[in-house]
C-alpha cells in the first residue's frame, strides 16, 4: 500500500469518526474499535492491501509506542488534580503494585503450566500483558481535572504507574531467557532489584515530579512577569522530552518520569492558585457563598482569547500553560494511538492464535479479577467498584511497546512469534471486549450513583 494511500486512509478514518462521534457515543463501541476493524479490513483478512511483520519493524514500532506512552502518561498525570493524601491514590497504588505483581505471577504460572513455556519465557509473557493502558482507557479514566471520581482516579493512577513498574520484570525475563540454564546469579538479581526496580522507580518519580514542579512555577512566574500569552505547546513537549530523556540518562524509569512530570506540573498549578487565586474565582465564590475550592486554572481562562490585560496574573499564566499542554497532548496522543490500533488490526491476521485467546480468557476472567480483589484488601472501596475494576483492565499501547522491546532484544524466531501472537491477540480482544462492555457498565454505575444521591437528598 503506497504511503499516500495510507495517509488518505488514515485521514478518511479520522474524518469519519470525528463527524460521527455523537452517534458513536450512543453505542457500546469506541473509536479505537473502529480503527481496529478498519485495520482488519485493509489487512490480509479483508482487502489484503497491506501486511505487517512486527519482528521486521520492531525498532520502528518501539519508537512509535514509546512516544505514545510518554505523551499519554504525562497527560494522565496532568489530569489528576488530587492531593496525595486522597484515598483514591491508595487504591491506585494497590492496583499498580500488589495487584500488578499478582497479575505477572498469575499469567507466568499459567504460561508455564498450561503452555509449557520456560520460566523465563513465562515471565516475559506475564510482563508483556501486565500493564494496563493509559491511552485506550480514556472511557474509564479521568478525562477532566475536576473529576474526583475515585474509581476513575484509581484506574488512571494504576495506568500511570504500572507501565514503568512492569518494565523491570520484562528486563528480568529477557536476562533469564539469555542465560544458558535460565537461572541468574545472586549478584545479577541483586543489581536488578536495586538498580532496575528500586532506583528506577524512586529516581524516575523524583526527577519527573521535580522537573514538572520547577517548570510549572518558573513558567508561571516568567510568563506573568513578561505578560506572555503565546501558546505553550513547546513548553509541554520540552517537559516531556526532558523528563523522559533525563530519567533514561540516569538509568531510571522514563515512563514513570513522564507520568510524574504531569503530576508535578499539576501540583505547581495547585500551588500557584492557592497563593494567587484567579480574580474570577474570588468574586464568583464570594458572591455565591461557595466552598472556597479553587477550580483548575485552565477552566477560568479562554485559550482562544489570550487577553494580555490579565496575562500578568500568575493564575492566568499557569492556566494557559496547563490548557495548552492538555490540548496539545490529547491531540498527539489520539493521533499516534489511532495509527497503532490500525496497525494492530492489520497484524491480527498474522498473529492471531488460539494460545492468545486462551491467555486472554485467563487474564480477563481469572487473573485480573482475583489480583484486583486481593490487591485491594484493606480498601474501603465498595464491592461493586472492585468488581468493575477487576473487569476493566484494558491492554493496549503499553503491551505493544513491551513487545517491540522484546522483539529487538534477543528473542529467537519461535519465541518472538509466540510473544507476538499472545500480545496482539490480547490487545485486539481487550479493545473489542472491554471497549464494548465498559461504556454500558460505566453508564449503569453513573445512573446508580445518581439514584443514590437523589435518595439521600430526598431522605
Amino acid at each position: 500500500m503506497h504511503s499516500v494511500a495510507w495517509i488518505a486512509a488514515i485521514g478518511g478514518l479520522l474524518l469519519l469518526t470525528s463527524l460521527l462521534s455523537g452517534w458513536i457515543r450512543d453505542f457500546p463501541i469506541t473509536n479505537f474499535a473502529i480503527y481496529l476493524v478498519a485495520g482488519v479490513v485493509v489487512g490480509p483478512w479483508g482487502l489484503d492491501l497491506v501486511h505487517i511483520d512486527l519482528r521486521g519493524y520492531g525498532a520502528w514500532l518501539a519508537n512509535l509506542t514509546e512516544m505514545a506512552l510518554v505523551v499519554s502518561l504525562f497527560i494522565t498525570g496532568l489530569k489528576l488534580r488530587l492531593r496525595f493524601r486522597d484515598p483514591a491514590w491508595r487504591d491506585a497504588i494497590r492496583l499498580a503494585f500488589p495487584a500488578m505483581l499478582l497479575t505477572v505471577a498469575g499469567v507466568s504460572a499459567i504460561a508455564h503450566g498450561w503452555l509449557g513455556q520456560s520460566w523465563g519465557m513465562s515471565l516475559l509473557i506475564g510482563a508483556l500483558i501486565a500493564p494496563t493502558d493509559p491511552v485506550l482507557a480514556s472511557i474509564v479514566a479521568v478525562d477532566d481535572a475536576r473529576d474526583a471520581d475515585q474509581m476513575r482516579v484509581a484506574l488512571s493512577g494504576e495506568a500511570g504507574l504500572n507501565d514503568g513498574f512492569a518494565l523491570p520484570f520484562l528486563l528480568l525475563a529477557l536476562m533469564m531467557i539469555a542465560s544458558p540454564d535460565g537461572a541468574l546469579t545472586a549478584s545479577v538479581t541483586l543489581h536488578w532489584l536495586l538498580v532496575g526496580v528500586l532506583w528506577g522507580f524512586a529516581a524516575g518519580l523524583s526527577l519527573g515530579f521535580g522537573l514538572g514542579w520547577l517548570v510549572g512555577l518558573l513558567g508561571s512566574r516568567l510568563k506573568s512577569a513578561s505578560r506572555d500569552v503565546a501558546p505553550s505547546d513547546f513548553l509541554a513537549l520540552a517537559l516531556m522530552a526532558l523528563a523522559y530523556a533525563g530519567a533514561e540518562a540516569i538509568s531510571a524509569s522514563g515512563f514513570l518520569a513522564a507520568f510524574a512530570a504531569g503530576l508535578g506540573l499539576r501540583s505547581a498549578e495547585l500551588y500557584v492558585v492557592s497563593r494567587h487565586p484567579h480574580p474570577q474565582f474570588t468574586e464568583a465564590d464570594a458572591a455565591s457563598g461557595g466552598d472556597g475550592i479553587h477550580p483548575p486554572a485552565e477552566v477560568l481562562i479562554n485559550p482562544n482569547r489570550r487577553d494580555s490585560d490579565s496575562a500578568d496574573h500568575p493564575a492566568a499564566s499557569v492556566g494557559l500553560m496547563v490548557s495548552d499542554a492538555l490540548s496539545f497532548g490529547d491531540t498527539l496522543e489520539r493521533l499516534i494511538a489511532s495509527s497503532l490500533v490500525l496497525l494492530a488490526g492489520v497484524a491480527c491476521a498474522r498473529y492471531w492464535s488460539l494460545e492468545g485467546v486462551l491467555m486472554a480468557a485467563a487474564l480477563f476472567l481469572l487473573v485480573r479479577p482475583v489480583s484486583v480483589w486481593i490487591g485491594m484488601l484493606g480498601s474501603k472501596a465498595p464491592q461493586s467498584r472492585r468488581l468493575l475494576i477487576g473487569w476493566i483492565g484494558i491492554r493496549g499501547i503499553g503491551t505493544l511497546n513491551y513487545l517491540a522491546y522484546a522483539l529487538t532484544h534477543g528473542l529467537d524466531k519461535t519465541q518472538a512469534m509466540l510473544a507476538a501472537q499472545i500480545a496482539v491477540t490480547i490487545v485486539v480482544l481487550s479493545i473489542l471486549v472491554h471497549g464494548m462492555t465498559a461504556p454500558p457498565l460505566m453508564a449503569w454505575r453513573h445512573a446508580r450513583m445518581n439514584a443514590r444521591d437523589a435518595d439521600a437528598e430526598a431522605g
